[in-house]
């Protein structure tokens, strides 16, 4: 069975986004384990250095890497490469015949990922070309995520 980790700085602190991520993640039961690994966000003001800020999170997101090291690494950031729900269901199936069935997600905080990260991932992925709260970032990997699996298993709900 897939098994996917979401890597995801801060909380989702709206109820419909809870109840949203949750949804999802019951549908993806069936099909891959899901585990959301959140990590404290750096409190911050215009007036600090947003790549310090981006570096002391970057920590954090390697000690969690640490934790799960043969899995295989997409990092999310609004410049990475952009695919087709098909073509992720796709890559999603590519990587984990290549690379086993782990695949551990990073979406960083509301400054986004420091340099580090997006080089330590094997992808960097692109919900498109907007700028989104990462809040609404993971509920959308997770639609996308439960999409792909539809997709690979022929389903319906894509169609």
């Amino acid at each position: 069975m897939l098994h996917f980790s979401i890597i995801t700085l801060g909380k989702l602190k709206e109820p419909y986004w809870r109840e949203a991520a949750a949804e999802y993640i019951k549908r993806l039961a069936p099909y891959a384990r899901v585990e959301i690994i959140e990590l404290k966000e750096e409190p911050f003001s215009e007036k600090d250095n947003p790549e310090i800020i981006k570096k002391k999170e970057a920590d954090k997101i390697f000690a969690a890497l640490k934790k799960i090291p043969s899995a295989y690494v997409i990092a999310l950031d609004e410049h990475g490469e952009q695919f087709s729900s098909q073509a992720l269901a796709a890559k999603i199936s590519r990587l984990t015949m290549e690379h086993g069935s782990q695949i551990i997600f990073i979406i960083g905080g509301p400054l986004g990922l420091a340099a580090e990260v997006r080089k330590r991932a094997g992808l960097v992925l692109s919900l498109g070309a907007i700028t989104i709260t990462h809040q609404m970032v993971r509920v959308t990997l997770l639609e996308q995520l439960y999409r792909a699996m539809m997709i690979t298993q022929n389903r319906p709900y894509h169609y």
